[in-house]
């Protein structure tokens, strides 16, 4: 977990200190400081800032600023709490309810990197309901940590893939050739900005480009 620093729980005590302690920015500060504990309801609360830009009342230019300076974490562990708690609250709402959380220690709430590899589950065509569920048991009900999940879910995918070899390898082309896409894309604009080949050249590399959409079916 993204600890937050001594230093910055002394500059969010400060923070605090001159706001209303019934205000969102108070509740977001104060949920800061209990982290561990408290990341559902920090993720709520970032998802509505993030949102709604609450962050630009406060003086802050965009997000980013907002929670470095303010709370203290980097934008990606911010992105990584409000997307794992709006996934529990689309795909999962039973486990934001106030009893589930009364019902747990802090210890035995899963951490946002859980539920993040959750999400992510959720949307790989290759894992069916069942692996689904047995991961969403993992976390909910045994406990496990990020790194094992990561750990037990890269094994499913590779014995599904094993499974299914000419799916994998399907789409294991089609990455390629979205990489190959997007870098003819750049090196034409550069080519062409920087007038680096005649237009003969520069209509075939357009043509091919155009191939490659059609192939991909972008």
């Amino acid at each position: 977990m993204d600890e937050i620093k001594t230093k910055s729980l002394r500059n969010i005590e400060e923070k605090m200190e001159s706001l209303d302690s019934g205000s969102l920015r108070y509740h977001i500060l104060e949920s800061a400081k209990n982290f561990k504990c408290s990341w559902i309801e920090l993720g709520r609360s970032l998802y509505s800032v993030w949102k709604e830009k609450m962050y630009k009342e406060w003086g802050y230019i965009n997000f980013d600023i907002y929670v470095s300076r303010e709370i203290g974490i980097r934008k990606q562990t911010a992105m990584k709490l409000l997307k794992s708690y709006y996934f529990l609250e689309k795909e999962e709402p039973q486990y934001l309810k106030a009893d589930y959380a009364q019902a747990n220690k802090a210890a035995q709430i899963p951490s946002y990197e859980s539920v993040d590899i959750l999400r992510q589950a959720k949307n790989k065509k290759i894992l069916d309901e069942d692996d689904y569920n047995n991961l969403k048991k993992e976390i909910f009900e045994k406990g496990r940590d990020a790194v094992e999940l990561k750990k037990n879910l890269g094994v499913i995918i590779r014995s599904r893939q094993e499974l299914e070899p000419e799916e994998a390898q399907e789409k294991r082309k089609m990455a390629t050739l979205r990489r190959l896409l997007g870098q003819l894309r750049s090196l034409k604009q550069e080519v062409e900005v920087l007038k680096m080949l005649p237009m003969p050249l520069i209509k075939e590399l357009d043509a091919l480009i155009k191939k490659l959409d059609l192939e991909i079916g972008v």
